[in-house]
């Protein structure tokens, strides 16, 4: 005989309407406590919820966060995201500019995109809504809402930060790199420099997912040149203003700074989320990989930044992301020496005053419909992807 609750699940699809709005309604709860009873019969109650998604806009909301938390289970997962038609849906709606759960939408994107396989949306196309005018690509149409609906521009009910996770997981895959690396046709705009300008957002989603996500592109080391140059991407000023704050320096160092460094505003606030700095401290690690990276860094002062970053900052996994980048800066060049002058090694401020060994970790992040989990890697010597 079946429970209460197994009976509550049955209600999903229910012909009527309010009832299914209660059923769904009471089941929030249970897809965070009790997820397995969504996967019953071959996962029929999880098909039930996403034809819900088309439904009135409070059972809709209700299904999509049902669907959210079971999504950090690796068979509901894949059975969302290898459900094509579904994806659809999902795009189909998330881009309407009327559409009150958008994001939510957006969220559950972001999770799906954790299944490997859903690289294929960089190939997927699809008519685009007029109001958007992008390009046929899903993946264009996504990177232009989340970049034309930040503050509730496009879509009065959304503003799309959960897609930066979305972005991260897919620069994750060499493809996925490729892409925001490569200028699209119908924009003349490479996409990774739609993205840059949110380091400084006010939201902590959007900061820490475009901060990931530009981390995983830097994976690409044959394309440093152009995050370099100041006529390409020109990655350096927004991964640097984000860690620095009103601090002031010596006038040697400063001038020698890139020119959107000089002459901050003494109300200049760094990042107030640790992990985001580290995340960015990583990034320009990554970027010492080649010599002109690791000259640059030297010609434009990136140490007294590192410096003052990590002496105001108590974290310890981005205080070992600087000293791991400093020792770098410091370290001779091959046939050459005292590269390093002016240079010195950082100190800790800690109780032991023992400096902890470098280790570099993947920057995760947490919703809490999503309950995702933050990773670490213990690995001395790589940067990792996040």
């Amino acid at each position: 005989m079946p429970t209460e609750l197994e009976e509550l699940v049955e209600f999903i699809s229910h012909g009527n309407t309010q009832v299914r709005q209660l059923a769904v309604e009471n089941l929030v709860p249970f897809s965070l406590s009790q997820p397995a009873i969504f996967k019953t019969n071959q996962l029929l109650p999880v098909k039930d919820l996403k034809l819900l998604v088309r439904d009135y806009k409070k059972i809709a909301s209700d299904a999509i966060t049902i669907l959210i938390n079971l999504s950090t289970d690796r068979d509901v997962l894949e059975f969302l995201a290898s459900d094509k038609e579904f994806l659809s849906t999902l795009l189909e709606r998330v881009t309407n500019p009327t559409e009150p759960n958008a994001n939510l939408l957006a969220m559950l994107l972001a999770n799906l995109a954790k299944w490997d396989d859903l690289k294929h949306i960089l190939n997927l196309e699809r008519p685009a809504p007029k109001e958007l005018q992008s390009s046929n690509k899903a993946i264009d149409q996504l990177l232009d809402l989340f970049v034309k609906g930040a503050e509730g521009t496009y879509n009065k009910d959304a503003d799309f930060d959960y897609l930066a996770y979305f972005f991260a997981d897919l620069a994750k895959h060499e493809e996925g790199r490729k892409y925001f690396l490569s200028k699209q046709d119908y924009d003349g705009v490479v996409p990774l420099t739609k993205i840059t300008v949110f380091t400084e957002h006010k939201s902590d989603i959007r900061r820490k997912g475009v901060a990931s996500t530009i981390k995983n592109v830097a994976f690409e080391i044959e394309s440093h040149p152009s995050f370099l140059s100041e006529d390409e991407i020109n990655i350096l000023p927004y991964l640097l203003l984000p860690i620095m704050g009103n601090e002031e320096y010596e006038e040697e160092d400063s001038m020698s700074m890139l020119s959107d460094l000089q002459l901050l505003p003494p109300d200049k606030q760094r990042d107030s989320d640790p992990t985001i700095i580290q995340t960015h401290v990583e990034t320009l690690m990554l970027l010492t990989t080649t010599r002109e990276g690791r000259d640059l860094m030297r010609e434009i002062k990136v140490y007294p930044i590192i410096r003052e970053t990590h002496l105001r900052v108590d974290h310890d996994e981005m205080r070992e992301a600087c000293e791991r980048l400093v020792q770098v800066l410091m370290r001779d060049e091959e046939g050459e020496e005292k590269v390093d002058e002016g240079m010195k090694a950082l100190e800790r401020s800690s109780k032991s005053g023992l400096k902890k060994p470098f280790s570099s970790g993947s920057s995760g992040w947490a919703s809490q419909e999503a309950g995702r989990d933050e990773e670490s890697d213990d690995d001395d010597d790589d940067v990792v992807e996040v």
